[in-house]
């Protein structure tokens, strides 16, 4: 696979930096030995953020990307909520959501410099009971990208309240939890995704937490 790379580039009346594409490092004009095999031309990775994310690195990010609904493969991602930027704090990030039909993305980074999270449909918020679609999956990058997608075995997709936070579920085990504070976290197989531990350890402390909204 080849290798991408995201550029930045500070546009004109704008006070953010967005990427203009990702491309293959080793330019475009390098060849493999004499009579091998073209190599297909892959379609450039053109995801526009609002700033850059301290938690995935640019190769992961257009990988990410191409594992989201197709509507949203070439959304903007704009950053909702940061630990290093707002605090650790639930409250604040629930506070810090977009509208309610706009789709999150979770990314989180262990002290253990695991990196994983969650997409979510629509916007992360406080609940009741669980909400979401079959879209919601969770992923990890350990180390490499792994995508666990919906299952039809139960619903139990996003439940929230100022304590805890839920993605997936069943026979009370979860996907993945944070604690009110965001300094706390674990992740166990659950039904809903039929996923792997997201970490390395069933329980996890969180470095760094980053909330995007793709609308």
């Amino acid at each position: 696979m080849r290798g991408l790379r995201v550029r930045y580039q500070l546009l004109p009346d704008q006070d953010e930096e967005l990427p203009v594409e990702c491309e293959d490092p080793a330019g475009e004009g390098q060849r493999g030995w004499e009579g091998a095999p073209a190599a297909a031309e892959e379609e450039p990775c053109r995801l526009v953020l609002s700033t850059a994310s301290s938690i995935l690195r640019d190769t992961e990010i257009c990988e990410l990307g191409s594992q989201l609904p197709p509507r949203l493969t070439q959304q903007p991602w704009h950053l909702l909520y940061s630990t290093r930027r707002d605090g650790f704090s639930l409250r604040t990030l629930y506070r810090s959501g977009a509208r309610p039909d706009s789709p999150a993305l979770l990314l989180i980074r262990d002290t253990e410099a695991q990196a994983f999270g969650a997409f979510s449909a629509s916007a992360i918020r406080t609940s009741s009971g669980f909400y979401g679609t079959g879209e919601t999956f969770l992923f990890s990058f350990c180390p490499e990208l792994k995508v666990f997608r919906w299952t039809g075995r139960n619903n139990f997709f996003v439940k929230g309240d100022v304590n805890l936070l839920m993605v997936g579920g069943g026979s009370g085990r979860f996907g993945l939890w944070l604690d009110g504070d965001l300094h706390h976290g674990g992740s166990q197989p659950c039904e809903t995704f039929d996923n792997e531990t997201l970490s390395h350890r069933e329980e996890f402390c969180i470095q760094d937490l980053e909330m995007w909204g793709l609308a």
